[in-house]
């Protein structure tokens, strides 16, 4: 059975709600309007932004030494789009899932589109998953998959990626993200150029198999489950791999992926630059691929990302059109809590950086003026935008304060009755 919240509650919750945020919206639109900036127009394009939500991140993630299970977490597939759909109902940003196989693998996906119809979901991009063996799987990824030494195991990593473009085209999607754990944890292991020239070879196949209309999204990571090498290891590894590929073979970006203090925000810029930017898992981390939050830990990093990506869509940048998803492992919350805040959170973040003076900002780069230039960012960021966050969502039919609307709904008890705890779920540990 189809759980929801009931919208009579949203709108009782909105309706005690409403004459302070009226209060506070008027008083930051007084404020805005000082700087020549329309609260208005702010809030439109608030209303407008949009963010994946990851299939998988609607159970309860874990680390490799224990995962503990919650309450009322979905089981399948459709259970997951069940509470991707509360997530929209309450945040009005979060309409896209994006699904991972085999995980999600359903035996009919004509019936799993016009369940996500009646749910007003729509499809993000594809995960493919050859990074685990799956149960009566003929060939081990143990030692790789896109570049597995073996000819056997590529193909096979080959036709499930191919496989996974069939059944995106059935959901409606036009992505194909592909990330493999595929290196080393010994020198001498492996030979570096031989194991990219293998991993190129295969994605070109993958790459045939396109539609038109379609991208073919790369995502790095720095180590693990490979702890010496990565044959995709970085962004640099990344592009050089998107620009062999071809025009519809993009880069993707996981915040968590990167060496530590890396400067991701540079790289989004050099990525725009050159066309390859196709989008972005969204997460914090204290220490390394840590699936945190998004701005749980580094907000002004966020911030200075988004004004990369603000900066792109202001100046009108050729090809620009990234995907945004959330990708978080949620050990000790209730997923679908985090879920709304980190939406709000990079939401935050994108409205805070429409808010930067753009024409000032250039002006100080151009004479050198570093500590203007760093301040017109910093005044941007210290604008608290929550007032706008939340008429946006009213607007939109979402709750003023979704946290808060949730708990009083009582989902997670009511779904927890309907779903038994089985010790475990199809999202596997991420």
């Amino acid at each position: 059975m189809t759980q929801r919240i009931d919208k009579a509650l949203i709108a009782e919750q909105n309706d005690k709600l409403m004459p302070a945020l009226l209060e506070d919206y008027d008083a930051l639109a007084r404020k805005l309007a000082r700087q020549d900036i329309d609260i208005e127009r702010i809030t439109k394009q608030a209303e407008l932004f949009q963010i994946a939500i990851p299939s998988w991140g609607t159970g309860t993630g874990g680390t490799r030494f224990a995962r503990f299970p919650g309450e009322g977490e979905p089981r399948n597939i459709f259970e997951k789009l069940e509470d991707s759909a509360v997530i929209n109902d309450l945040s009005q940003a979060t309409e896209r899932v994006s699904p991972h196989f085999p995980w999600d693998k359903v035996d009919d996906f004509k019936e799993l589109k016009q369940y996500s119809d009646s749910l007003n979901l729509k499809w993000d991009s594809i995960n493919s998953n050859t990074f685990q063996d799956q149960q009566d799987q003929q060939h081990s990824y143990k030692y790789g998959s896109l570049s597995n030494t073996s000819e056997a195991a590529r193909e096979q990593a080959i036709e499930h990626n191919v496989e996974c473009i069939k059944w995106g085209k059935i959901l409606g999607s036009k992505t194909l993200t592909v990330w493999v754990g595929d290196g080393s944890n010994h020198p001498g292991q492996q030979h570096f150029q031989h194991a990219f020239e293998r991993y190129l070879n295969s994605m070109k196949k993958i790459y045939a198999e396109l539609p038109a209309g379609w991208e073919l999204h790369i995502e790095h990571k720095m180590f693990e489950p490979a702890f010496y090498s990565t044959v995709i290891q970085d962004w640099g590894s990344n592009i050089l791999a998107a620009m062999e590929l071809g025009p519809q073979a993009k880069s993707l970006v996981d915040l968590g992926h990167h060496a530590p203090n890396v400067n991701i925000e540079m790289i989004v810029s050099r990525l725009i630059q050159f066309k390859k930017l196709g989008g972005f898992h969204f997460n914090d981390s204290k220490y390394g691929d840590d699936d945190l939050d998004s701005g749980s830990l580094h907000p002004y990093q966020q911030f200075l990302i988004f004004n990369e990506l603000v900066d792109a869509q202001y100046r009108k940048q050729e090809g620009f059109n990234p995907n945004y998803m959330l990708d978080q492992s949620h050990n000790v919350t209730d997923p679908i809590e985090s879920l709304i805040n980190s939406a709000a959170s990079v939401q935050r973040s994108y409205v805070a950086a429409l808010l930067v003076n753009r024409p000032a900002l250039t002006d100080y780069q151009l004479n050198n003026d570093a500590l203007m230039a760093s301040n017109t960012l910093k005044e941007a960021f210290h604008t608290d935008v929550t007032p706008i966050l939340a008429m946006a969502r009213a607007r939109k039919g979402g709750a003023i304060d979704p946290i808060r609307t949730y708990r009083q709904s009582a989902y997670r008890a009511t779904v927890a009755k309907q779903r038994p705890n089985s010790g475990g779920n199809g999202s596997g540990i991420v």
